[in-house]
């Protein structure tokens, strides 16, 4: 059994964007944190959250066809 380096990539990248998502989330209304109103934290955070489920579902893909 051979390890697809997505599966950890996509793990981390998973976490490290749930956890900068949230610190945007909750500093959403703080003064200061954008010019624009919207936290880059909470933009970047959903970014590498969705490039980590990405890796993900291309990880569980091959291995579902490789099983087949």
């Amino acid at each position: 059994m051979r390890l697809d380096l997505r599966t950890p990539l996509g793990a981390l990248f998973g976490m490290v964007g749930a956890l900068l998502a949230a610190y945007g989330a909750a500093t959403l209304g703080q003064p200061g944190t954008a010019p624009t109103g919207i936290p880059i934290d909470l933009v970047w955070g959903l970014v590498l959250l969705g490039f980590g489920l990405a890796m993900l579902a291309l990880a569980r893909r091959a291995r579902r066809d490789s099983a087949a």
